[in-house]
């Protein structure tokens, strides 16, 4: 590594980044982290959601057990409500577990599922320190905050990074290879020469966050984590973040109003909190946002890759945004690593765009799709939502079981977790078997190449997750089988190759290949 800094230089230190960070770093790759912002400054308020997949990454990275026990309360409900305001008539409930109930036996429509880490509710500002924390302790990472990226150049076998650092002073980073994981204003994207297309305007969204001191003793029956409110004043969400007195609130706006201007902000908040004026709460931060559906026409240049925000916006349905984001960093540190711990050739690294790029694609749609679908679903209120009468109850009771059917897919979205496979990557060996079909909330388990595999376990509390190496891995269901041969080619090539034996009876049927 002579003359170079590090072996990868990360532009970013959100969620994506610093997972990227930390994988390198369990690979044994050294790792340069740019970020603007000081030392364990947290975000803004945004990205609620911590998918299963992505939970199961952090298992193997040793940070699962610290994500579940921060944001909310050990004992908050995660359930979804559907109500008229938030202190009004609740028309449907999603129930889903409590952080402190997901190891258990708890009900819900995502507690089923064949992972050994169920999704967690956590919002970013309690989920970004943790995790740049994490990083900056491991031996491999430097993380250099205040510190702005202005550009980068390539060079044979190198790329490097120019930064201003806290003080004023310039200088110049060298590294194989730069990640830019630095969100949707990405500068290393627009140097690259990736373009985003799409759709850019789906829907404006005005953003609060407040403290609202007493809701709570406002609201009927059971807490919730999210709460959609639909009546003809407005519609919007309101999100716990703290499950005390701090809430994030989504103000949904018309064409008109977006044409025209935003509404009476304190109007609008009252409105779907079911408030009157007064009842006090202070205004936190606010951060009005547009849902856009844009994709970058490429995710890499020579040397230079985009992950995350960088390279793909979308509409944030279910939390898939952060989620696919870190889905492309643990995908292009796996190539990263193959390439720098010698056992794979320049090629490898051709599969993440070819693999990734794919999927965000069909991610967007599903996101995009279902958005408009609960757009549809908002404008289709009955006019005697909010009657005290029987036809009051009865459009209710209806109206209640369509947001329930529409939005149980986005909160427990099996699919987006487990279903998508990459289907023309260089680096995988296809049999000609097309893998299972999937959409937003269903998918089949399968061992098709290209698949994830199932999960399973070796023994109680031992996912084959945890088992798994960090290059390449042989399930043996037969110990009498001999491998042998496969050890021998593997230890030849230098590839690392684990072999797990599966004890009898542990392999579900979806292992059939």
């Amino acid at each position: 590594m002579t003359g170079r800094d590090a072996d990868v230089i990360i532009v970013g230190a959100g969620p994506v980044g610093l997972t990227a960070a930390m994988d390198l770093d369990a690979r044994g790759i050294p790792v340069i982290v740019i970020e603007e912002r000081p030392y364990l400054q947290p975000p803004s308020v945004k990205c609620n959601h911590v998918a299963a997949r992505t939970m199961e990454r952090f298992r193997r990275l040793g940070v699962a057990a610290a994500v579940r026990a921060a944001g909310l309360p050990p004992d908050y409900p995660h359930d979804i409500a559907f109500r008229t305001t938030l202190t009004g008539t609740e028309m449907a409930r999603i129930p889903v577990p409590p952080a402190g109930e997901r190891y258990t036996s708890a009900v819900g429509p995502d507690t089923t599922w064949a992972t050994p880490e169920p999704p967690h509710r956590i919002n970013q500002t309690f989920l970004e320190p943790l995790l740049m924390r994490h990083a900056a302790g491991l031996p491999h990472v430097t993380l250099l905050s205040e510190t702005r990226y202005e550009s980068f150049r390539q060079t044979g076998d190198s790329v490097e990074a120019t930064v201003t650092l806290a003080g004023g002073g310039r200088r110049v980073l060298r590294a194989r290879y730069l990640i830019g994981a630095d969100g949707g204003h990405s500068a290393v994207r627009k140097q690259a020469g990736a373009t985003l297309s799409g759709d850019p305007v789906l829907q404006r969204v005005q953003s609060t966050c407040i403290r609202a001191p007493g809701l709570y003793d406002l609201a009927p029956g059971r807490r919730a984590w999210g709460y959609y409110t639909f009546n003809h004043r407005r519609k919007g969400h309101v999100y716990a973040i703290d499950g005390k007195d701090t809430f994030l609130v989504h103000n949904h706006l018309t064409a008109e109003e977006a044409a025209s201007g935003p509404p009476d902000r304190d109007r609008c908040i009252r409105a779907i909190l079911g408030v009157d004026d007064g009842f006090g709460y202070e205004i936190l931060s606010e951060e009005d946002w547009t849902a856009r559906r844009l994709v970058a026409d490429r995710l890499r240049d020579g040397r230079v890759f985009l992950a995350g925000d960088a390279a793909h916006l979308w509409v944030p349905y279910g939390g898939y945004g952060m989620n696919a984001g870190i889905a492309d960093a643990l995908n292009l540190t796996w190539t990263i690593g193959a390439l720098l711990g010698g056992w794979a050739g320049p090629r490898m690294i051709d599969a993440y765009e070819a693999e990734r790029l794919p999927i965000t694609a069909q991610v967007s749609k599903y996101a995009m799709s279902h958005a408009e679908r609960v757009v549809a679903n908002r404008r289709a209120l009955p006019a005697a939502i909010e009657d005290d009468t029987e036809d009051g109850r009865l459009a209710r009771e209806e109206f209640g079981r369509q947001a329930y059917d529409l939005n149980v897919q986005q909160f427990a979205a099996a699919g987006l977790n487990f279903g998508y496979s990459y289907d023309a990557s260089p680096i995988i060996s296809y049999d000609g078997e097309p893998a299972p079909e999937y959409g937003m909330g269903f998918y089949t388990p399968s061992t098709v190449p290209g698949c994830r595999a199932p999960h399973l376990w070796l023994d109680p509390g031992v996912s084959l997750y945890d088992r798994l190496g960090q290059g390449y891995t042989l399930l043996r269901f037969d110990p009498a089988a001999d491998v042998s041969g496969l050890v021998s080619a593997a230890t030849a090539a230098g590839v690392p190759l684990e072999i797990i034996d599966i004890p009898a009876g542990a392999a579900p049927a979806p292992y059939r290949h």
